[in-house]
């Protein structure tokens, strides 16, 4: 799908149960016709991974995954050899009484292609008929310093360079959403080679559109109190703010219960689903939540 203005790519995300905002579907355009990567910071469960879910579905293009955590390194992130297949392939020829030759067991029939690898790969695969893959870097925040440097020269150059075959480079460029939670700093010069974005906590209109769009089937006046309930909890002073997610989960699930309103005993027996430390539920449940329903209850209804 060809997208040709903001407004249309607005629109599209809107179609696909993605409510953007403005800011971000501006920088989502910038990031298609400018071919550069897009780096998504915010809190946990405000819709950075899903708008690269959503991208990739609206572009009718491949979503390649690349979830980071400490420890992450190149054979996890790009390449390996498939050892047990080229033992196999040497005891083989070892029985015939044959010897296997570096070419042999260092072709592309043993190269194990990990998320990196098959984004640059798949921009010039016959199949993709041009269609840039969708490459998804999440929570880069969680990786280590020295993958983050190496994650730098893939998005300089978007070819890797593999000592047995030689240099694979990409034949269009990827689609590049890099997401972060801010558990830590990333080093400036990788968010220099990005667009950014911040995706805040959205405004109580906009997140009742994503609770109309996701959850259609909600009773009206639910929803509007379930939105007031989360945007008043995000107020208070919790060790793990509830994110949209966690929204449209206890919306799913009060669906589930068959209920039209909020009440209190409901709140209490559910403030698991947005709420996963039991400080949190301990501080929340009872009195507080009842003052809050109250709130809720005289300003939206």
């Amino acid at each position: 799908m060809d997208i040709n203005s903001i407004d249309e790519l607005q629109e599209a995300l809107k179609h696909r149960f993605y409510v953007a905002d403005r800011g971000l579907a501006t920088a989502a355009y910038l990031a298609l016709k400018l071919e550069r990567p897009l780096f998504l910071e915010g809190e946990p469960g405000v819709g950075k991974t899903e708008i690269a879910k959503v991208l990739a579905d609206l572009l009718q293009t491949d979503l390649i995954r690349l979830q980071c955590y400490e420890g992450l390194d190149v054979n996890h992130a790009v390449y390996e050899w498939n050892y047990t297949r080229q033992m196999l392939h040497i005891r083989l020829l070892e029985a015939r009484g044959e010897k296997a030759t570096e070419s042999e067991l260092f072709g592309a029939d043993y190269l194990l292609k990990r998320p990196l690898l098959q984004a640059i790969l798949a921009s010039g695969a016959e199949e993709s008929n041009g269609r840039r893959p969708v490459l998804l870097i999440d929570e880069v925040d969680r990786s280590d310093e020295e993958f983050e440097a190496f994650l730098l020269e893939i998005l300089s150059d978007f070819q890797i360079t593999i000592p047995e075959i030689g240099t694979m480079k990409a034949v269009y460029k990827p689609v590049v959403i890099l997401t972060s939670n801010r558990t830590r700093e990333v080093h400036d010069a990788l968010k220099r080679r990005c667009l950014y974005y911040w995706i805040d906590y959205p405004t109580f209109e906009k997140e009742y559109d994503i609770v109309r769009a996701k959850v259609p089937d909600a009773p009206e006046q639910l929803a509007r109190q379930v939105t007031g309930f989360i945007q008043e909890l995000r107020a208070a002073d919790l060790y793990k703010i509830p994110g949209v997610a966690e929204t449209l989960d206890w919306m799913a699930a009060l669906v589930a219960l068959d209920q039209q309103a909020l009440s209190l005993d409901v709140v209490d027996n559910t403030l698991g689903v947005i709420l996963k430390y039991q400080d949190d539920i301990e501080r929340v449940s009872g009195e507080t939540a009842g003052h809050i329903l109250q709130r809720v209850t005289a300003n939206v209804g």
